[in-house]
């Protein structure tokens, strides 16, 4: 693991795309953290929290090829669409296993969820990794964390939730992405990772009516 004072600096780029605010902490052309915001303020904000606590970082200035194209890229994320795998992370940021479970967990597609213990699974850790992993995902929208659930469909651990507001958004969310999917679908080259239609974690919370109820996170 990487020490504070041995990572790298990162430059904090801010843009506007598509009517919404987006954060890309740059380190040598890869992507260390992202946000997004209705303001420019929620935006920098969110993204200066992404960072590791003492982790040296300098403003952006000017032009940047980089920030313009990965906020243009995570607009389209937001707004619904497939999975972006063109984006590199800053390996001192992310080392093993949080490297995989990112970028799983990036991997799911609008219209499914996956367990986390299928990404422990498929990432070679264990379930209740991917959970903290969640819980404090850097890398909002790239790395859906709302699609992530428990193995029996129970909404759990969005922002670190386990019940309340954050749990009815996280529901909310996957309603809007609800694509009348009907099978479970093994996700190529994510190392046997299979996703689910959101459609059976909204059965669920709705059977349930209010917003998930005990988890099984395996």
């Amino acid at each position: 693991m990487t020490t504070i004072e041995r990572l790298p600096p990162v430059r904090l780029w801010i843009r506007e795309s598509g009517g919404a605010w987006y954060g890309v902490a740059e380190c040598d052309g890869r992507l260390a953290a992202s946000s997004s915001g209705r303001t420019r303020e929620e935006a920098e904000r969110v993204l200066t929290s992404c960072i590791p606590p003492g982790a040296p970082r300098t403003a952006g200035i000017g032009p940047s090829d980089f920030a313009d194209d990965a906020a243009r890229r995570l607009a389209a994320l937001e707004a619904g669409g497939e999975p972006d795998r063109g984006f590199e992370l800053a390996p001192e940021y992310y080392p093993e296993p949080a490297a995989s479970v990112y970028r799983l967990a990036a991997a799911v597609p609008p219209g499914y969820a996956a367990s986390y213990g299928g990404i422990a699974r498929a990432a070679g850790t264990i379930a209740r990794e991917v959970g903290r992993l969640m819980a404090g995902n850097p890398l909002y929208p790239l790395v859906p964390c709302h699609r992530v659930v428990g193995s029996d469909y129970a909404l759990v651990g969005y922002r670190g939730a386990t019940s309340g507001p954050d749990l009815r958004d996280k529901l909310e969310r996957l309603r809007s992405e609800a694509r009348g999917f009907r099978e479970e679908v093994e996700l190529p080259g994510a190392g046997g990772l299979r996703v689910f239609p959101v459609e059976w974690v909204l059965a669920k919370a709705d059977l349930e009516g209010d917003g998930g109820g005990q988890p099984e996170l395996w």
